[in-house]
């Protein structure tokens, strides 16, 4: 992995094709791997090396590709996994602007996790991200297998997560959508950042239309 990434409070996308190794680049951020060579720097610190744990501590947490809900639990139960290290009244409080932000989810709180659909299930996986409070959310490949509407209200979502002032890294296939969204953009081939830049000028750019948009 090498290259660097700067997030301010925005809407990061890394565009990604299969083997691009974004899975190795999240996991390193996370503290799940330990990269070779090189730093991870947040907010001023060198996080590599410290325990996820420390790293969800910090104000970063993960959403993963394929979502990893619990499907014997409830939806709130999943929910409040993501904040059990917190008091109660900040989880319950925590727990109701999530529930804000998915309505869908506020009436499927009893309901069974492994009895929803895609779409819901994704929304879970970044409601229980949310719950930790990051103050950068990754989100892998968060349109994955979704209908296109799911998809186009997937990504509004993650607009507002960044109007509220939460970073999110986007890790996506889906190029379009994702470099119409973002703020700014990376472009990850063989490990390496390769091409950055904003989200409208990568849009625009010949080698990625060519390469990512078929155009």
């Amino acid at each position: 992995m090498a290259g660097r990434f700067s997030l301010p409070y925005v809407v990061a996308a890394a565009l990604v094709t299969g083997g691009a190794g974004k899975t190795t680049t999240l996991r390193a951020i996370s503290g799940l791997i330990k990269p070779r060579t090189g730093s991870i720097v947040f907010a001023g610190e060198e996080i590599q090396g410290r325990p996820s744990h420390k790293i969800v501590d910090v104000g970063l947490i993960q959403a993963p590709e394929g979502r990893h809900l619990f499907p014997e639990m409830t939806v709130q139960e999943n929910l409040e996994l993501g904040s059990f290290r917190r008091g109660k009244g900040e989880r319950a409080a925590t727990l109701e602007q999530v529930f804000g932000m998915f309505p869908i989810l506020a009436e499927r709180r009893g309901q069974l996790a492994g009895t929803l659909s895609g779409g819901e299930q994704q929304m879970a996986a970044i409601g229980r991200a949310l719950m930790t409070r990051p103050r950068l959310l990754m989100l892998d490949e968060p349109s994955l297998g979704l209908a296109p509407l799911i998809v186009l209200n997937i990504f509004e979502i993650i607009r507002q997560v960044r109007d509220a002032g939460t970073t999110a890294l986007v890790v996506e296939q889906n190029a379009i959508q994702t470099l119409s969204m973002a703020d700014m953009a990376y472009v990850l081939e063989n490990g390496e950042v390769v091409l950055s830049g904003t989200g409208e000028e990568l849009l625009h750019n010949e080698q990625i239309r060519t390469a990512y948009l078929g155009l």
